[in-house]
């Protein structure tokens, strides 16, 4: 069947591994460029301030892939050290407790976001399985990988795992709804089992496997607004899970559940799997010009 519907909200890859929580504290000040949206900003500082707490507890791992950025402003140099990305903090992100600390203000016109958050985290202690997932626009091979979509674009996605496993697919809107995108609306197992080392190509009816077919969701994106920020959540587990309780709410849209109760259903998964990892892709969708 073929779905269009509307998409809203960003940006985090964390590895999960281990099993100790410890309260942490992060806070960080972002310097939004000016085509960065009130929105973008906010998410940008949140989850920078998320890693940065990682990192103050349990530090980084060395790398290559560090990276400097270097601006000036009115006359001033600042250098931006972004040596710390999401797979190179030694812990993984497992709740926010309570509400972020937002400071919002502006210097010399330029937006500064601010912002303190505390929850519970754990060390990241064994080396990850190497999974891949690619956000595709229109078109079923890796090279049409994007972030960027414009109205009435198709969006597949392709996944890859060394080993077999268990996959769920949800995307979150601006509205706190967190709609199941896989398993597919018509399956009633509430898991979806992958086989090592064979490329899955979802959302694409003829690249489906035979049998699975008559289940597969297409989805075409849409915005009513001059862009909109989505969120993907790619979930998987070497173990066995089932996707969360959710609902019908309309014969057009995925199935879905409230923001709040996707978050309490994912860190309960997370805490009591050591081997779950999440990845989690951002989305603008655009008007065309």
């Amino acid at each position: 069947m073929k779905h269009t519907f509307l998409y809203f909200f960003l940006l985090f890859t964390i590895p999960v591994f281990s099993q100790k929580m410890k309260a942490v504290e992060g806070e960080y000040t972002y310097h939004a460029p000016e085509n960065v949206s009130l929105e973008e900003a906010r998410r940008t500082a949140l989850d920078r301030a998320k890693i940065q707490a990682l990192a103050d507890e349990f530090g980084t791992i060395v790398s290559q892939t560090n990276a400097t950025r270097m601006e000036n402003r009115n006359g001033r140099s600042d250098i931006d050290f972004l040596s710390i990305g999401g797979s190179e903090v030694k812990g993984e992100w497992i709740e926010t407790e309570g509400e972020p600390e937002y400071d919002i203000s502006y210097e010399q016109g330029m937006l500064v976001v601010r912002v303190r958050v505390r929850g519970k985290a754990r060390e990241i202690v064994s080396a990850r399985v190497d999974i891949k997932a690619c956000v595709l626009r229109n078109g079923t091979e890796d090279k049409f990988e994007a972030d960027e979509f414009r109205d009435g674009d198709d969006m597949y996605l392709s996944f890859v795992s060394p080993v077999s496993g268990f996959l769920a697919v949800y995307l979150i809107d601006a509205e706190r709804n967190a709609y199941c995108l896989l398993p597919y609306r018509s399956q009633t197992d509430g898991i979806y089992k992958v086989e090592a080392n064979r490329r899955y190509l979802f959302f694409h009816t003829r690249e489906a496997p035979e049998r699975e077919q008559e289940y597969v969701d297409e989805y075409t994106l849409t915005c009513s607004r001059a862009s909109e920020h989505n969120q993907i959540y790619v979930v998987f587990s070497p173990q066995s899970f089932a996707k969360a309780v959710d609902s019908s709410a309309a014969e057009t849209l995925p199935r879905q559940l409230a923001y709040a109760d996707f978050q309490s259903w994912l860190t309960r998964c997370r805490k009591h799997d050591k081997e779950m990892q999440t990845i989690m892709k951002p989305l603008i969708i655009s008007k065309q010009q």
